[in-house]
């Protein structure tokens, strides 16, 4: 894990081998959505690992069969909330809460309009009720113009005080990190790697395409819904 020197609470991961070598497959336009979901999976969950290192270790004492010997127990990856933005994170949502297996889970669907407004419509927020103890991590595979992802912290924030909040990721932009430390400079970040910029349609460079798309599919365009039911 390596700060980033140009915001405060900004990590990425390009220290790690194995996870560039996921990045790397990721990004390949050869891999379909079956190996794709099963990368950010593993990303999810490199993720929470790292994310563990920073959590509050509080020395414990325990009773093997032969002995009493020190141990550790991590308080705070008992009081975590998941946050996961349809649809893209579900993979890595599934990654995150193999390792923090008592988090309690909220949903937020978000969609991003098109350039250049970049519109964020919210059509459905189930948020968990979050105390000044959580942990918030909002799983977004890219961090891209940051619009969504500032939707998802303002709302967020109306359910409560946390502890802290996380947003982990794949890949960020440092247009969209610079967004979101300007409005919410208490958001800690931790992306795999910040890649150079934006294209004028808002995604990353050189990026990984649409992560959504990737790992499910491409969705069914609504004019096509009358004739699927008539199929039926």
């Amino acid at each position: 894990m390596i700060k980033d020197g140009r915001w405060d609470g900004v990590y990425t991961m390009e220290d790690s081998p194995y996870l560039m070598e996921v990045l790397t497959e990721l990004r390949d336009k050869e891999t379909d959505s079956i190996p794709f979901r099963k990368g950010l999976v593993k990303f999810g969950r490199f993720m929470g690992y790292e994310i563990i290192k920073t959590m509050e270790i509080e020395k414990i004492t325990v009773e093997t069969p032969l002995e009493e010997t020190e141990g550790v127990a991590v308080r705070d990856r008992k009081n975590v909330v998941i946050i996961t933005v349809l649809r893209a994170a579900v993979p890595m949502m599934e990654g995150l809460v193999k390792v923090f297996e008592h988090a309690r889970i909220g949903i937020v669907s978000a969609v991003r309009g098109k350039a250049p407004e970049f519109r964020v419509e919210m059509n459905y927020i189930k948020v968990p009720n979050i105390s000044d103890e959580d942990t918030v991590i909002i799983a977004d595979p890219m961090i891209a113009t940051g619009s969504t992802l500032l939707e998802v912290i303002a709302e967020i924030k109306k359910y409560g005080s946390p502890k802290r909040i996380i947003v982990a990721g794949v890949l960020g932009s440092p247009e969209g990190i610079s967004r979101i430390k300007e409005k919410h400079p208490d958001v800690e970040i931790f992306v795999g790697k910040i890649d150079r910029g934006l294209n004028d349609d808002g995604y990353i460079l050189p990026g990984l395409g649409d992560a959504g798309d990737r790992a499910f599919g491409l969705p069914v365009k609504l004019s096509t819904l009358p004739q699927l039911r008539r199929i039926e």
